[in-house]
C-alpha cells in the first residue's frame, strides 16, 4: 500500500495522528519506515518549512521510528477504521491554504458554460457545443496578459461571449482566492464533503506547491479542490459557498521537498491522473498535464504573495487543474456529478497518490482542531 500512495525515493515531510499524543507529529519516510522528527527546533510542519534548507533539516533530523509505511499507509485507506492507529493527516498546518482558479484553457472554457448554464447542468451540453465551436482554439496557446490575449478579449466582447472567466483565464491577473482556514484540510483516507444543496459538483485534480514566508516554493503535494459547480455557475460571487465547506479541501499524502532529485521542473511536467469510483459501478479517468497550464506556477506564486501580500506561516496553494469532467451519469446529456460513497483518487508518481471518500459536508466528521489547540498541546508538552 505505501508504494501506492507514497512515492519511492523522495525526500518527504508530512504528519500523523498517532495513538497516545494529543496532536500531529510531524514524520518523514526512510527506507520504508516512518520515523517521528517532531522538536522544540520544529514542532509543526510550517516550522521545518520555514528552516533555510527544509530538505537539508528532514534528511538530516533525527526521530523515532513509529512503525512501517506501509502500515500507516494502509490505516490510511477510505476503507479502514484507523481513528486508533496511526494514520497520516494532511501534510500542512499553520500555513494559509490558497488556490488559484481557471488556468488552463479546458477549465476555461467548462467556467465559461457553467456561468452561461447558470447552474442548471441539462444545459451545459449544448452550450459546451456553442461556445467551443464560437470559441474554437483562439485561447490555446495565448500567454494571459499579453497583447495577443487582449486583442482576443476584444474580439469575445464583441461576439458576445466575454466573461469573467475569460478575464482571469487570459487577462493579467489570475483568480486567486482562500480555499480553508489553517489546520482545516483533510489528508489521505479522509471524508471529502459536498454542500447538501449541490447537484452538480465534481474533484479537481491539483498540484499543490508549498511556499515559505520568504515566497520560496520548496516543495508539493497532491490536492482535491473540491467544487460546486452549480453553486458558482449561480454567480461567481458564491465562489466561497462553492469552494470552502467543511472536509472540502484535501491535501496529501505528503509534502514532497524539493532537493537534488526533485525540483519545480518536474512538477511542471507531471501528470496528474484522476479515477472517481462510484458504489453504483460508475467509474470516471482522466488526467491533467502541468504542461498545459497557461500560467507558469512561479507567476501564480509571485501573484498571491509579495509586498502586496504577506504570509507569515507560508502557504501552500493549489494551482488549478485542466481537468473538468462531462461523462453522463445517470443518464444522456446530465453530466457528471457526485454520489455519496465514491472514492476519489488523484495519483503522479513523483508524488504518490491521494484517496478520500465523498460525503455530505454535513455527514463528514466536522473540524474541531484549531490552531489554538495546537499551541496549547504543544505548550503542554514542552514544544514551544
Amino acid at each position: 500500500m505505501s508504494d501506492e500512495i507514497l512515492p519511492p525515493n523522495a525526500l518527504l515531510v508530512g504528519r500523523v495522528k498517532l495513538p497516545g499524543f494529543a496532536f500531529p507529529r510531524v514524520v518523514t519516510i526512510r527506507d520504508g519506515r516512518v520515523f517521528d522528527i517532531t522538536s522544540s527546533d520544529a514542532p509543526t510542519v510550517r516550522d521545518v518549512c520555514e528552516k533555510p534548507d527544509p530538505a537539508a533539516y528532514v534528511a538530516a533530523a533525527r526521530g523515532q521510528d513509529i512503525g512501517s509505511a506501509a502500515d500507516v499507509a494502509d490505516n490510511s485507506a477510505p476503507d479502514k477504521f484507523f481513528a486508533h492507529k496511526p494514520h497520516f493527516l494532511s501534510p500542512i498546518d499553520l500555513q494559509a491554504v490558497k488556490a488559484a482558479g481557471v488556468t488552463f484553457v479546458v477549465s476555461l472554457l467548462e467556467r465559461v458554460i457553467e456561468e452561461q448554464a447558470r447552474g442548471d447542468k441539462a444545459r451545459a451540453e449544448a452550450l459546451r457545443g456553442d461556445i467551443t465551436g464560437l470559441i474554437g482554439t483562439d485561447l490555446s496557446k495565448l500567454v494571459p496578459g499579453s497583447d495577443s490575449a487582449m486583442q482576443v478579449k476584444q474580439a469575445l466582447i464583441a461576439r458576445g461571449v466575454w466573461s469573467q472567466y475569460l478575464e482571469v483565464g487570459i487577462g493579467p491577473d489570475p483568480e486567486i482566492f482562500t480555499k480553508c482556514q489553517p489546520m482545516s484540510s483533510v489528508g489521505p483516507g479522509a471524508d471529502v464533503g459536498v454542500l447538501p444543496i449541490s447537484e452538480w459538483n465534481n474533484p479537481e485534480p491539483e498540484v499543490a506547491l508549498v511556499v515559505t514566508s520568504a515566497g520560496t516554493i520548496i516543495g508539493a503535494t497532491l490536492g482535491n479542490d473540491v467544487n460546486l459547480r452549480d453553486v458558482e455557475g449561480r454567480s461567481a460571487l458564491l465562489l466561497g459557498k462553492a469552494k470552502d465547506n467543511n472536509a472540502s479541501a484535501s491535501l496529501g499524502p505528503m509534502i514532497r521537498l524539493f532537493d537534488a532529485g526533485f525540483s519545480l521542473d518536474d512538477v511542471k511536467q507531471s501528470v496528474i491522473d484522476l479515477n472517481v469510483t462510484g458504489a453504483d459501478g460508475f467509474v470516471l479517468e482522466g488526467s491533467s498535464s502541468m504542461n498545459q497550464i497557461s500560467r507558469p506556477p512561479e507567476s501564480i506564486v509571485a501573484a498571491a504573495i509579495g509586498r502586496h501580500h504577506q504570509y507569515p506561516d507560508g502557504f501552500v496553494i493549489y494551482l488549478g487543474t485542466m481537468f473538468a469532467p462531462v461523462k453522463d451519469r445517470g443518464g444522456a446529456g446530465k453530466g457528471f456529478t457526485h454520489k455519496p460513497n465514491d472514492i476519489v483518487t488523484i495519483s503522479t508518481p513523483l508524488l504518490g497518490a491521494l484517496t478520500n471518500r465523498v460525503r455530505l459536508s454535513t455527514e463528514c466528521p466536522p473540524w474541531t482542531y484549531g490552531a489554538s489547540h495546537l499551541m496549547r498541546d504543544l505548550s503542554k508538552a514542552g514544544l514551544l
